[in-house]
């Protein structure tokens, strides 16, 4: 892709225009935004504006934030008119909320009246929400049409919405009452009325409901879509698969970003400023630095133990970071089945059992392996220092894997997000109970 992106460019003044639209109708859009940094503001320009409309719009919808601002800029009124009619209601409620005030405005002009209402209508619910996700393009038709004039519906209606499987049958007051799907048209007469094939128990979700969880449903019935409704069942929009499928790789990435303590707003990293990314990382750095600090008043509180059992220190790295590792292999695998529901706050019992039998084994197993290398490598220890040291790997090992299952349940319990917990925070935790711990025991059975 690379290699045909810059021939074009190195050849796109020798060739007429046809041939260069020739050559980029054969570049999937998602290929061209591969290598859409390579491009000069001029040589994006230029052959954003030699694609079709229709990769026009595909390939604006899939451009980063700032790419997006940096070329709606540069457009045309009545060039980003002809795409911004094109592009998905959802999608261009995302594309609105994130340029600058001034773009925002330029672009908001640009569209005709019918788009501004329905922007309007989309601004009006929060972005996280299921009505913030939805289009508002479906196909909805009364209970007693028949499938000859539903099919006829779908013919002069089609290229107006976002799909054609799902037809949403509603009253009078657009509340929902049944769908039907395309498959169940084809399998039936032309004479038959939709209110005797419809599927009358329709899964659907309220408009406030966060669009995490209407992920999960999408996922859970295996459908293309999902109606929104509100609270008296009127009909809204729906949200489709692509939607949940970016929905679901957008909380994967503040997942991932709040177990590396950082800030979980999902931005792609070359939309972000420098002072961006401080921001996004100085907060928890700080909180984990100040809380690290514990650590010198273990070691403070237990000096006398180290001047008298100094081979103790040399092991100080091994034990916090075995701790911190088994602690967050914990966390992590509580967080995923608290995140796919298969754990909940009810099976703590279960859980720390299981936890506790687990943190025996791999303790005992990890022990006697620190046991071996403490009395046959260097710097070598004597053997019942090297069993004090196994042995309060052991006690580590176990309380580690304890806190680390039962912290994520607990904060998920109290409405909190349980991903904090994991990574850099839960290693810090553990680091300051595990010296303490460590010590405690080496004291105890060095009898010092």
């Amino acid at each position: 892709m690379q290699n045909s992106l810059d021939n074009l460019r190195t050849h796109i003044h020798d060739l007429s225009t046809e041939e260069v639209k020739q050559i980029l109708s054969e570049m999937p859009p998602h290929d061209v935004v591969e290598v859409w940094d390579d491009l000069s503001r001029d040589e994006a320009l230029q052959i954003f504006l030699l694609f079709s409309l229709e990769k026009k719009v595909e390939l604006i919808t899939e451009l980063g934030q700032s790419d997006q601002e940096a070329l709606i800029e540069r457009l045309s009124e009545e060039s980003a008119r002809e795409i911004f009619e094109m592009v998905e209601p959802d999608d261009l409620v995302d594309i609105i909320q994130s340029l600058s005030e001034e773009v925002r405005g330029n672009v908001w002009r640009s569209l005709s009246e019918e788009a501004r209402n329905q922007m309007q209508f989309l601004l009006r619910f929060d972005q996280d929400d299921a009505a913030g996700l939805m289009t508002p393009r479906y196909l909805a038709i009364r209970r007693n049409v028949t499938v000859g004039q539903a099919f006829a519906f779908i013919r002069t209606n089609a290229t107006d919405v976002e799909t054609i499987y799902y037809i949403y049958v509603v009253d009078d007051l657009k509340r929902l009452q049944g769908v039907v799907s395309l498959r169940d048209l084809l399998f039936n007469d032309d004479a038959a009325r939709l209110e005797e094939i419809m599927v009358t128990k329709v899964v659907s979700v309220q408009e406030d409901m966060d669009q995490e969880e209407v992920a999960k449903l999408l996922e859970s019935y295996d459908l293309i879509a999902l109606p929104v409704v509100d609270g008296y069942n009127r009909l809204l929009g729906i949200v489709t698969f692509d939607d949940a499928i970016d929905v679901i790789r957008e909380e994967q990435t503040e997942d991932v970003y709040k177990m590396g303590a950082m800030d979980g707003a999902a931005d792609r990293y070359s939309d972000s400023s420098i002072l961006r990314l401080v921001r996004k990382r100085i907060p928890w750095l700080t909180i984990l630095l100040i809380a690290g600090t514990f650590t010198t008043n273990v070691i403070s509180h237990f000096e006398s133990l180290i001047l008298a059992a100094g081979f103790l220190v040399w092991f100080v790295p091994v034990i916090t970071q075995t701790g911190g590792n088994s602690g967050t292999q914990s966390s992590t695998l509580m967080i995923r089945g608290i995140a796919m529901g298969e754990i909940q706050f009810r099976d703590v019992g279960e859980v720390l059992f299981k936890e506790l039998l687990v943190g025996l084994t791999m303790g005992i197993l990890l022990a006697g392996v620190i046991i071996l290398r403490g009395v046959f490598l260097p710097p070598g220890v004597e053997v019942i220092e090297a069993v004090a040291i196994g042995s309060a790997l052991l006690f580590v090992v176990v309380f580690s894997s304890l806190i680390g299952a039962l912290a994520p349940l607990v904060i998920h319990r109290l409405g909190l997000d349980p991903t904090v917990m994991a990574g850099p925070l839960m290693a810090t935790l553990i680091d300051v109970a595990g010296l303490t711990i460590y010590f405690q025991a080496a004291r105890l059975i060095l009898r010092i």
